[in-house]
């Protein structure tokens, strides 16, 4: 039920729509005042509120989830990168909530209890985990900040000056801000919340003559370089920070004061893609409005690459752009942070990272430093600036943790052909790209995908092919008839005569043997009955088994077969000569199959070695190309063993 109260100043009344809200600051002479179960006190006047260009203002109204709320209230908070807004809402069915804006993002959070014991302020650290509401949650921001001022109706007392440690903390895509600036008195106040497009909330009332958030200044801003007085344009919202390009100094655009200089009598080097041009990258709009160069230093060995921050011409948002040694990469900033996964793979000893259904592992981690920087930026960057980076790959991805003292940042690149920048931002021809880049996809990838695709097509045609003709070939018998052979007899063992109607290539004879831990060798002899030809073969058949400790084991075979090559069409007939142990009386009996010869199955193997041989070259180029890409990480690939799941 809302309150009304009078203003001890001015007389004008001041009124408490939410009964959560115990402070007011009258809107003509902002006199605050405290109520506290109905007695109203004069805290005196509220600090003024520093101009800002923000879209909202008390009064405006929207929707959220289908319930519509009012903006009753604001606190304005100074930190390290400039000034941020806390809107209190006040919904139709008497909830109240959260709207913060700050660096063009809008966050919509509740104030929410939680069971666990909530660590103090001076204890956490970025990138630290922590478990909140049975959820664990990651440490992505720390931030002294201190109350600039406050307007309309709030929960608490605040003044300018007043203290306020925030810690902001990421679980996927939800949030969650642990207020500090009363910890003196009790636990901090913890607040859920997620990441809202702004325009999603159906905004009406909103402050006349601001642009949206993301739309471009209707105006630009001009001021000077706080180092060589070179004139500065800002011509996009939320930018904290502007490089000079005469001196590399940055400024300040809010308060015009000198941020850094550039370390140096020169700068070191000029953006391929001038600021201000517009480029269409996969049908985005995009425009060049800030560029640094960044280096890192290895065993003394020195790396530098350079970064293109992008505003969205047609919408709000930024992007970026990366260039290594010719290689290009476009970033997104994340709202959500990856997950560990537990691997067993030697090329990850950090453990990989799950993120949208893909595992990254490991590449490299290394401290990064700013060397030079021109154009607008939307945080306070300045020369010398230093982070730790830690990167993750699955090509064509990238997947970029950055640490500083005070906060951690997830940003994921997917690896650009330097060919498509050129054509998206009309430079002409690009340098081409020197070495292995850590995401760069292979180029022999897809060959090598398609070489094995075909692989298994031939090769399996030619077992199907192989084994048409082996059931051609059952087809195919001259002579199948058992033989006895006995022992110590001189007498050859004759065959039925059979018939070859055209030339064979191959005549093949088998002999089956009823041996048992006994041998048998026979001489053959193909004779032609028409012409007296013969052509002699042996073959030596052999079969023992037994056991041993319990266990069965056998050794030779009781069957086997022998070749004729080149057989001329005519009447033949086989001579068989056994001959076999000198101890023997008993006969051995023999199946004896001749039948036309016709492929062999040596032929599938060697088909097998023959288009084996592309898979493994192209394999091998894959591999090597892998090697280079691993020889630039800390983990640097040394055998094959070393390798991912193929």
């Amino acid at each position: 039920m809302a309150r009304t109260a009078q203003c001890p100043s001015c007389g004008a009344p001041v009124t408490f729509r939410s009964s959560a809200s115990i402070l007011a600051v009258c809107e003509y002479c902002q006199t605050t005042l405290l109520n506290l179960q109905g007695n109203i006190e004069d805290l005196g006047k509220m600090a003024a509120l520093v101009e800002d260009r923000s879209p909202l203002q008390l009064g405006a109204e929207g929707r959220y989830q289908g319930v519509h709320f009012a903006l009753v209230g604001r606190i304005q908070l100074r930190y390290g990168e400039g000034l941020w807004n806390e809107w209190h809402l006040l919904f139709d069915d008497q909830r109240t909530g959260w709207l913060s804006e700050a660096g063009g993002e809008y966050v919509l959070s509740f104030l929410e209890w939680v069971p666990e014991a909530i660590p103090p302020f001076a204890s956490l650290k970025p990138g630290e985990g922590l478990v909140l509401g049975q959820r664990t949650w990651t440490v992505t921001n720390l931030e002294n900040a201190e109350c600039v001022a406050g307007e309309g109706e709030l929960p608490f007392k605040v003044g300018g000056g007043y203290p306020a440690p925030v810690a902001d903390l990421r679980a996927g895509e939800r949030l969650a801000t642990l207020d500090y600036s009363d910890e003196e008195s009790g636990p901090p106040l913890v607040f859920f919340g997620q990441v809202v497009d702004f325009s999603s909330l159906g905004w009406n009332n909103l402050r006349p003559g601001m642009p949206l958030p993301g739309a471009p200044t209707l105006k630009a801003r001009a001021l000077r370089c706080a180092s060589c007085g070179a004139p500065l344009e800002v011509r996009h919202e939320g930018v904290l920070a502007v490089g000079c390009s005469q001196c590399g100094a940055v400024t300040d655009p809010d308060t015009e004061k000198l941020i850094s200089r550039l370390q140096g009598k020169d700068a070191p080097v000029q953006p391929r893609i001038p600021l201000g041009k517009v480029g269409n990258f996969r049908g985005e709009k995009l425009e060049a409005i800030g560029f640094m160069q960044r280096f890192m230093k290895v065993e003394g060995q020195r790396y530098d690459w350079r970064e293109y921050l992008l505003a969205r011409v047609d919408k709000p948002g930024y992007r970026w752009l990366t260039e290594y040694d010719g290689h290009w990469n476009v970033a997104d900033v994340l709202s959500d942070v990856p997950s560990t996964m537990n691997t067993r793979y030697r090329t990850s000893p950090r453990g990989a990272l799950a993120y949208r259904e893909h595992r990254f592992d490991h590449f490299q981690s290394y401290g990064a430093e700013v060397e030079y920087v021109i154009g607008e930026f939307t945080w306070r960057v300045q020369v010398g600036e230093k982070a730790k980076l830690d990167d993750y790959v699955v090509p064509p991805l990238l997947l970029t943790r950055e640490a500083t003292g005070k906060e951690v940042s997830w940003s994921l690149a997917e690896y650009v052909p330097h060919e498509e920048i050129s054509q998206a931002f009309g430079l002409g021809i690009l340098p081409e790209p020197r070495g292995v880049y850590a995401n760069q996809p292979s180029p022999v990838a897809d060959r090598h995908r398609r070489v094995c695709r075909n692989f298994w097509i031939f090769f399996s045609l030619g077992v199907l092919l192989q084994l048409g003709l082996w059931a051609l070939e059952q087809e195919q018998v001259l002579v199948r008839e058992s033989l006895a052979l006995q022992p110590g007899v001189e007498q050859p063992v004759l065959s039925k005569p059979f018939v070859v109607e055209s030339h064979l290539p191959t005549l093949v004879v088998q002999n089956q043997a009823g041996i048992s831990n006994d041998w048998v060798a026979l001489d053959l002899v193909l004779v032609n009955e028409q012409t007296g030809e013969a052509r002699h073969a042996s073959q030596e058949l052999s079969y023992y088994w037994g056991t041993d400790g319990g266990e069965s084991w056998s050794e030779g075979s009781q069957e086997g077969d022998v070749s004729f090559r080149d057989v001329p069409p005519g009447t033949w007939r086989l001579m068989l000569e056994p001959e076999m142990d000198p101890g023997r009386y008993q006969p051995i009996s023999d199946t004896l199959v001749v039948r036309k010869g016709g492929s062999s199955w040596s032929n599938i193997i060697l088909l097998l070695l023959f288009l084996a041989a592309f898979p493994i070259y192209t394999r091998w180029r894959m591999y090597a190309f892998e090697v280079a890409r691993w020889a630039e990480s800390d983990h640097p690939k040394v055998s094959e063993s070393d390798d991912d799941d193929d």
